[in-house]
């Protein structure tokens, strides 16, 4: 119970220092978006490896948390200086931020993922007990994030920025 209220308490945090960040409700709740998205991932890591939830899963999952959070600022935030700079909210702005983007974002996600990946290729070996089933969860949570990172959340800020002002 107690782990559910920090959890809760720190996504309320983190969208307070968002929301003080950007000056707006729906670019927050857009970027905290990401959260739910990058989980999916996790959660179908955690099914296909057969594993079940446990303290190291709930871990992994803070991470993917943090990294999701991460990306949808990085490409929001440049969404906004394009517009800043005077570009038109339309498909060229939403791949040229995309495409400026998308070195960042997956050169974290690969080298996080290449780093996991001995602790995934050994499963479950004594002394990996807490360490297996965080990594699956990142593993998963990353290639998700990333994913959606570059594909949805870009969709949803053209939405999200049809009735808002030019920064």
């Amino acid at each position: 119970m107690r782990l559910e209220l920090w959890s809760i308490a720190s996504l309320i945090g983190i969208w307070i220092l968002l929301f003080l960040d950007f000056q707006s409700v729906r670019l927050s709740l857009l970027i905290m978006l990401s959260v739910p998205l990058a989980c999916v991932g996790g959660v179908v890591a955690v099914l296909i490896t057969g594993g079940s939830l446990s303290l190291g899963s709930l871990v992994g999952f803070v991470t993917v948390f943090g990294v999701a959070v991460r990306n949808g600022i990085l490409i929001i935030s440049h969404y906004e200086h394009l517009r800043a700079e005077g570009q038109p909210l339309d498909r060229t702005l939403l791949q040229q931020g995309a495409a400026d983007r998308l070195s960042p974002i997956l050169m974290t996600t690969a080298t996080t993922m290449f780093g996991l990946l001995p602790l995934i290729i050994e499963g479950n070996l004594p002394g990996n007990e807490s360490e297996h089933p965080m990594t699956v969860v990142i593993f998963g949570g990353l290639v998700s994030s990333c994913f959606l990172t570059l594909l949805v959340l870009p969709a949803l800020y053209s939405v999200v920025s049809l009735r808002r002002p030019r920064p």
